[in-house]
């Protein structure tokens, strides 16, 4: 929260002049776009009168994020995490400042010291070291870069995948296929395999029902998974009974192309995407899939900063990793494999 004193700084007005607009002082004699020019300033950097004698304690957090407005609209799960953000620390009324990024920098739009930073999605070292200039108190959501320095918030991938998997396989699904991505940035934007593709072939083969041939590898983004798929139908390559794939657009993408092909979800194929944010429940049919938490993600995030900001009375010294367990959710795009298909063969011979 702002003070009298940031507030003159940053509108070059002194703080007599700033105190009686803000007081309505009816003997001040100042120009309408001098008292939009300090209301304006006030309402952005977050300026609230106390009572005298006592102290605010209210924070002040910048968030940096790592996709553009225009690139979270092609992968909304982060538009998700910032939303989420923003509402716990309105809740907790601690002031949140979206930082400008320039490249490999970052900058704080306001002349103020930050609490903290929380910084969502992946980022160079470059960019984190830039991050370290506004504030020593980092914590990273969806990545864990720099665990020795700061807090981080994190999805259990390899229990996302098992949840999954295990509900394809109690279905009666043994042809299994994976969407997504074969490479992907790691922790440090560098490139590295795709870990719930990896996890994927991990469990499959461990079931000894892994078929390379069911892998359609592609970026995550719906358009060029459509295409992807479809290509893969137009070829005649071998159709699995059930896709998981590795997230929303990967599923949309999936879900067009085997429409548009004639087939039937869930019925000819099914269907588990992960993230689980509203667009999941949004599609016809609903889709079953594997909720990362992104709201417990934020909130936690928040929380993690909180904890390590001196002015809330409780300093925690050591940074922390905190491991969120996804949950399923199920909704109709599964259902057991078509009779005559080769995973229901193979649970005839089962039964027999």
């Amino acid at each position: 929260m702002a003070t009298l004193k940031e507030l003159a700084a940053y509108t070059n007005l002194s703080i007599a002049t700033i105190s009686r607009i803000l007081n309505n002082d009816p003997t001040m004699v100042a120009s309408e776009d001098t008292r939009r020019r300090v209301l304006e300033a006030a309402g952005a950097l977050g300026y609230k009168k106390h009572n005298k004698g006592k102290v605010s304690a209210v924070l002040r957090f910048g968030v940096a994020e790592m996709l553009t407005p225009a690139e979270q609209l092609e992968d909304p799960f982060y538009l998700y995490l910032k939303n989420f953000v923003a509402q716990e620390c309105m809740e907790q009324k601690i002031d949140l400042i979206p930082l400008l990024r320039d490249g490999e920098s970052f900058t704080c739009p306001y002349p103020l010291p930050l609490n903290g930073i929380i910084a969502i999605g992946i980022f160079t070292r470059t960019q984190i070291e830039a991050l370290h200039q506004l504030s020593d108190t980092l914590v990273f959501v969806d990545s864990s870069p720099d665990e020795a320095r700061s807090d981080s918030v994190v999805i259990n991938y390899r229990l996302g995948i098992e949840h999954a998997l295990d509900h394809l396989f109690s279905l009666g699904h043994r042809q299994i296929g994976f969407v997504g991505p074969a490479d992907k940035l790691d922790d440090w934007k560098q490139p590295a395999p795709e870990v719930r593709r990896q996890l994927f072939i991990h469990f499959m083969s461990a079931r000894n029902d892994y078929d390379s041939s069911f892998l359609i590898d592609v970026p995550t983004n719906a358009a060029l998974t459509e295409r992807a798929v479809t290509e893969h139908l137009r070829q005649g390559k071998p159709l699995p009974t059930a896709f998981l794939t590795a997230n929303e657009e990967n599923a949309i993408g999936t879900v067009r192309a085997l429409k548009a092909a004639g087939l039937s979800i869930p019925q000819d194929v099914s269907i588990i995407s992960f993230n689980d944010t509203p667009l999941s429940e949004l599609m016809e049919p609903p889709l079953t899939s594997i909720s990362t938490r992104v709201q417990e993600m934020s909130s936690i995030a928040v929380h993690l900063l909180t904890e390590r900001s001196s002015s809330t009375g409780y300093l925690r010294d050591i940074p922390v990793k905190l491991i969120v367990p996804p949950t399923l959710v199920v909704r109709a795009s599964t259902a057991a494999p078509p009779v005559g298909s080769a995973s229901d063969d193979m649970i005839e011979m089962q039964d027999d």
